[in-house]
């Protein structure tokens, strides 16, 4: 299935004890594009993130310390364009359990392209749901809210709605902000922080967190029990898929791209190891939803 590849220069690897807090977050920063700066930093940095995103109460909600949501962010800086500004990339993946097995699956996989942040070493960072105090953490929140909104999704019918409202939230807050990624013209294909919640919250993309529902509760939830159950349940999921891109609420179609940037290695793992008739069906929507990818999805048909 798909991994979280990562090669870095600077890696640290952090653990926490607390058990009540939804996150558990791994960050990663990556820096070697930035030559001749104090690497201290920029551990310093690191060190402040992974705080900031374990060690909040996101949710009203307790969890256990085996229940907390598995995410990895991957930033990568490749510009320091002041004494305490820095540009790059932020890469977003979150994932979950699947029940009766040893396996985690996909639920996003994000890359943003627009990550312009000041930071000044040791400063408290501050975030208030209520207003734009700081890029970094008005990022940080969105992504956070983002990855609890789509986990809760998987677990029930439209079951996220309020935590990704609180993302949309800090993009309405964000929209005089002078940095990259809140506002709806500041995005190539769509593919930014102002439309992913767009579409998320968009009655004419609900069939996509359907999708998220059935896909993962229905389906993946089934297969260790009852394979071809489980497999049959994902099946039917592809048809909401099918539906939004035969409607095309947007020229783009972005946030089926975000789906398959989680999902297409899992699909064809799944639908591989299907029966004939059944792999043709699966391949037939994969094709036509995303025809970009038609080459892996042969795989499917060539398989066994």
């Amino acid at each position: 299935m798909r991994t979280f590849y990562i090669t870095s220069i600077l890696f640290l690897t952090l653990v926490t004890t607390s058990a009540a807090q939804e996150l558990r977050c791994n960050i990663q920063l990556v820096t070697q594009q930035i030559q001749g700066s104090n690497k201290q930093i920029f551990r310093t940095m690191q060190t402040a993130i992974y705080e900031f995103m374990n060690n909040r109460n996101w949710t009203p909600h307790i969890y256990n310390a085996n229940e907390r949501i598995e995410c990895n962010i991957l930033i990568n800086l490749t510009k320091q364009i002041g004494a305490d500004q820095f540009r790059g990339t932020i890469q977003v993946q979150s994932s979950r359990p699947v029940y009766n097995s040893n396996y985690n699956t996909t639920v996003l996989n994000f890359l943003d392209n627009q990550f312009d942040i000041r930071y000044v070493e040791f400063q408290r960072m501050e975030f208030d749901e209520t207003q734009h105090l700081s890029n970094l953490t008005s990022i940080l929140a969105y992504y956070a809210y983002i990855i609890i909104g789509l986990d809760y999704d998987t677990f029930s019918p439209y079951g996220g709605r309020e935590y990704l409202q609180k993302a949309e939230a800090i993009v309405m807050n964000a929209q005089n902000t002078p940095e990259g990624g809140w506002k709806p013209f500041d995005a190539s294909g769509n593919r930014n922080r102002y439309w992913l919640t767009q579409n998320l919250l968009d009655d004419d993309y609900k069939p996509v967190r359907q999708f998220l529902y059935e896909y993962h509760r229905m389906g993946m939830d089934r297969l260790e029990n009852n394979v071809n159950t489980g497999r049959d349940a994902i099946e039917e999921s592809l048809k909401l898929l099918q539906t939004v891109f035969r409607k095309k609420p947007d020229p783009y179609v972005f946030l089926l791209q975000v789906i398959y940037d989680a999902k297409t290695d899992e699909f064809i793992d799944i639908f591989k190891e299907a029966f004939p008739d059944q792999k043709t069906r699966a391949f037939v929507i994969l094709k036509e939803i995303n025809p970009s990818t038609l080459k892996k999805y042969e795989e499917i048909m060539n398989s066994g």
